[in-house]
């Protein structure tokens, strides 16, 4: 491979690079960084740039110069650049989440689509559950998982957002961002039946316009074979035909430690 001095021109340095081009580099870049698990310092250290400099160029604040790129080059040690003689191509369709979410492929989650009976303890009533449907599917046009809920007694509160799952920790997150007002549920992988099980952490509304923080145990069963047939949905009473099978499932988040409550009753 080409030195530094040997492939870019003394009197050329800073050339910038057509919108275009750039744009598709930025593309390329950021696909390197997914696919290495590499951080955006690690790339700008390696490849003798400043941080700003590679942020403001994947962002699309300023161009890529032809030093910029081509030290960028020989840092991942793979090509950037479109020949000039060629069209520059429109850039295909993203593959992975943004790296805020986990950077994950649609290949990589394809497990977690599909359509879940999710279970809590009701907020309202003393005793009962709360039983509504969350869909997860990917999204193309933003290149990520997203999840929405439907078939809750209360419709008008139903919640929708992204679902971010970092590979490090190891737990898969339902993010709603609802103008800086979050509500997240942090679930462990998926049993081998398809099970996910957490805690849900929102905002519960009690008296008037008051809003209190509240945290529960959450369940997302997938709904396929049985339980598809007999799903049931909205507040779960005690006595009613399904709630024994409910409850058990929504009690094996603390009976087998997908989450814990230090300090509460039980404990």
């Amino acid at each position: 491979m080409p030195t530094f001095e040997a492939a870019c021109p003394a009197d050329h340095p800073e050339t910038e690079l057509p919108d275009a081009q750039s744009r598709v580099i930025a593309d390329a870049v950021r696909e390197a960084l997914a696919r290495r698990r590499m951080s955006r310092q690690a790339l700008a250290d390696a490849a003798r740039i400043s941080i700003s400099t590679l942020e403001k160029a994947l962002s699309g604040r300023r161009p890529f110069t032809l030093a910029t790129t081509i030290r960028l080059e020989e840092a991942l040690g793979l090509p950037l650049r479109v020949p000039a003689a060629l069209p520059v191509a429109k850039p295909a369709a993203t593959r992975h989440a943004p790296e805020e979410f986990g950077s994950y492929t649609r290949e990589a989650v394809a497990f977690l689509e599909g359509r879940y009976l999710t279970l809590r303890t009701s907020f309202g009533q003393a005793g009962a559950l709360f039983a509504y449907r969350t869909e997860i599917a990917w999204d193309v046009e933003s290149a990520r998982l997203v999840f929405r809920e439907a078939e809750r007694l209360d419709a008008p509160f139903a919640q929708s957002g992204t679902v971010s799952v970092p590979n490090q920790s190891g737990q898969i997150y339902l993010v709603t961002n609802f103008q800086g007002q979050y509500r997240l549920a942090m679930l462990g992988r998926p049993t081998i039946q398809g099970e996910l099980f957490g805690i849900l952490t929102t905002l519960f509304s009690g008296r008037g316009a008051h809003l209190t923080p509240a945290a529960t145990p959450i369940a997302l069963v997938p709904e396929r074979g049985a339980l598809a047939d007999g799903a049931q949905y909205g507040r779960i009473e005690p006595g009613m035909a399904c709630e024994p099978g409910y409850r058990r499932l929504l009690d094996r988040v603390r009976a087998d430690g997908f989450a814990v409550f230090p300090g509460c009753a039980g404990e």
